[in-house]
């Protein structure tokens, strides 16, 4: 390793550790330890395009341990990515570009956000899986216009989250050879040695789960570790890198401590550390070779880009079909009318609406070739499976069903990278009960603003026998609490393919919770239900005597309801309310037109918990849930035992009607 080399490492760890004491808030210990190998890996082994951040055919890079972000702000200034030097300096400030953590889609170069640890290992498995996919479905001889890696640094705290373990498990038995995981070994966690808390032998779990596993010597050395990339890549399985470093390198007072962790190092701190490490005591100081070092790359990229593209340009003309199908997979619009396919909007007969929905997902896998999903270990009860795609195997990257095992926390991280790759349409799988296992990844997906779907059958008491354990009753409102999380439960047929749309369509993640249970067609659904809640049956009066809300199966409640009260001289209204988020994003017009002010009965009845349904029913109204968990049962006897039948929702109508 050259003076230069260590010149640019310095200026990295100085860079970050003078962010966080101008913001007297951060972590400088993990980007002042990790700079040697995110410098060999930026300057070195990386193909990336400073001039173009979006460039399909970047490696892909994920900052796993994301507290680290001053490192990853000071990499992207120096490699031209847009962030300035005020940006620096902004760190963790109001309106800044440079936040606590990395957040995707608020700072160039940011290819996923993270900060929940173990979060970007799943994420980095993710990249490599589309990756992976893509290659199969266009490569050709002489043309691999799919061929980049994926790297991840990640840390100890990392390697203790359980994700991280479901995911390398995953990647492990799937061979994939395109993932590169330098573990940044400091032995230090929050509260001091990790050995309080974690002294197993974390190369050895590598081994086991199917990886290459390597040790550089000396973790500053970063022509050590770009060799030991090098190695990596020459290795047809997933490669972790074990590189041992010093958290706070450079501090002669906070070196290996856990004070380096997360607090500035301190004025004085700072200045000893710059003498120690031979830099300028100027604060935010750059030296113009380190500049010009860094632009030698920028060049570089702009050159492998160049190159790439005139590649395709070659594969286009040589397989123009192939280039017209990259197109139509890389495209955010849909390749044909929604709505206007009458196919997606017919059904006849009683159906759960998992059935349905899988019965929607394969005619929509013939208009969308690039669904890219799966199950974790549910996919029969799910009805996840697209017939014909194949399943995506060490033997079979070009089958388009994902196993994932159980590991639902993994999988919903997953199908984020997936989602953030670009030319793949991501969805994920599993009983909505287990959707807790997901929640952390979901937040995620919407912080992000990723159009993942969720499919999430097995919907509430209807589960019957399986019991309290498998009944979701807490879990819609969580998920409903959660911003730019759109959670859409169908009550038949036609609602189920509206959902889909909006999955499809929306931008943001859609979670599908569907019935296991079968549930009638109703002739006054379809395409109003886009709007998130609608009258489905409307009452005889221009106004109504009262309002029935429901959601999914128990909108079959509030039907029976209104017949019966229809024969005690009440003219009820049923409005059907599939996704609460979608209805109050419609404009007051439309919202008194469905719920107007003047009707103040209203029943709402979901077989879950009451608390999101007051914003709608008001002091005058009541609401039919639960707020206690379910019992192992017959569902048709859970239903009628916990209140969920036409007679009760009936009876409180007209209890709150005065009757």
């Amino acid at each position: 390793m050259n003076q230069l080399d260590t010149r640019c490492i310095n200026t990295i760890r100085v860079l970050a550790a003078d962010a966080v004491q101008k913001a007297n808030s951060g972590h400088p210990g993990a980007p002042m330890g990790m700079a040697p190998m995110a410098y060999a890996l930026w300057q070195k082994e990386m193909r990336h395009s400073p001039r173009n951040p979006k460039w399909v055919n970047r490696d892909r890079f994920v900052l796993s341990s994301g507290h680290a972000s001053a490192l990853l702000y000071t990499l992207l200034h120096l490699y031209g990515y847009g962030l300035t030097m005020d940006d620096l300096k902004a760190f963790r400030q109001w309106g800044s570009k440079t936040p606590g953590h990395p957040e995707y889609g608020h700072t160039v170069g940011v290819e996923t956000t993270t900060g929940p640890l173990g979060q970007g290992v799943a994420n980095a498995v993710g990249f490599a899986m589309a990756e992976a996919h893509l290659a199969a479905k266009f490569n050709r001889p002489g043309f691999p216009i799919v061929d980049h890696y994926t790297y991840a640094i990640c840390g100890d705290g990392c390697m203790m989250e359980g994700i991280s373990s479901e995911a390398a498990s995953l990647a492990g038995t799937l061979g994939l050879g395109k993932l590169i995981l330098l573990y940044d070994d400091n032995d230090i966690s929050i509260e001091g040695n990790t050995d309080i808390a974690m002294r197993e032998d974390v190369p050895a779990r590598f081994v086991a789960y199917g990886w290459h596993v390597q040790k550089v010597q000396d973790g500053n050395d970063a022509d050590q570790i770009a060799a030991a990339i090098e190695a990596a890549k020459q290795d047809p399985r997933p490669s972790l890198i074990v590189v041992p470093t010093t958290i706070g390198y450079g501090c002669p007072a906070k070196a290996g401590k856990a004070s380096a962790h997360g607090e500035p190092l301190g004025a004085e701190n700072l200045a000893a550390t710059k003498a120690f490490l031979g830099m300028s005591a100027e604060s935010f100081h750059v030296d113009a070779e380190v500049y010009a070092h860094a632009a030698e790359k920028i060049e570089a990229g702009a050159a492998d880009e160049q190159a790439w593209n005139d590649l395709f340009a070659r594969y286009a003309q040589a397989y123009p079909d192939l280039a017209k199908e990259w197109d139509l997979w890389h495209a955010d619009k849909l390749p044909f009318d929604f709505e206007a396919d009458a196919d997606l909007w017919s059904f006849d007969g009683p159906a759960a609406t998992r059935a349905t929905s899988g019965t929607v997902l394969n005619k929509l896998a013939k208009r969308v070739p690039n669904f890219f999903g799966g199950s974790a270990d549910l996919a029969p009860s799910n009805k996840s499976d697209i017939k014909g795609a194949g399943d995506f195997s060490k033997e079979n990257y070009a089958g388009g069903n994902l196993h994932f095992g159980v590991r639902e926390h993994a999988m919903a991280a997953i199908c984020n990278a997936i989602a953030l790759h670009g030319g793949l349409r991501a969805y994920a799988a599993t009983f909505f009960v287990f959707s807790d296992y997901m929640k952390n990844a979901m937040r995620l997906s919407a912080l992000m603003k990723l159009p993942v779907t969720y499919i999430l059958t097995h919907d509430s008491i209807g589960v019957g026998e399986d019991g309290p354990t498998h009944e979701p009753i807490e879990q819609l409102a969580g998920l409903r609490a959660t911003p730019d999380l759109l959670v859409f439960r169908p009550a038949d047929g036609k609602e189920t393919t509206a959902g889909w749309e909006v999955a499809l369509t929306s931008g943001l993640p859609t979670c599908l919770v569907l019935t296991r249970q079968n549930l009638p067609q109703y002739e006054g659904s379809g395409t109003a239900a886009l709007k998130g809640g609608y009258v489905l049956c409307d009452s005889d009066k221009p106004t109504p005597d009262a309002i029935l809300l429901a959601s999914g199966s128990e909108v079959e409640q509030a039907m029976g309801a209104k017949a019966l009260l229809k024969e005690q001289g009440v003219d009820a209204r049923v409005v059907s309310m599939p996704c609460m988020e979608l209805f109050d994003k419609q404009d007051a017009a439309y919202r008194e037109s469905v719920l107007p002010a003047a009707v103040r009965a209203r029943v709402a009845v979901e077989a879950g918990a009451t608390m999101p349904w007051y914003k709608y029913v008001g002091l005058d109204g009541a609401v039919i849930g639960l707020d206690h968990y379910g019992a192992s049962a017959p569902a048709k006897l859970l239903f009628e035992q916990f209140g969920f039948t036409a007679q009760h929702v009936c009876e409180e109508t007209l209890r709150v009607l005065g009757k």
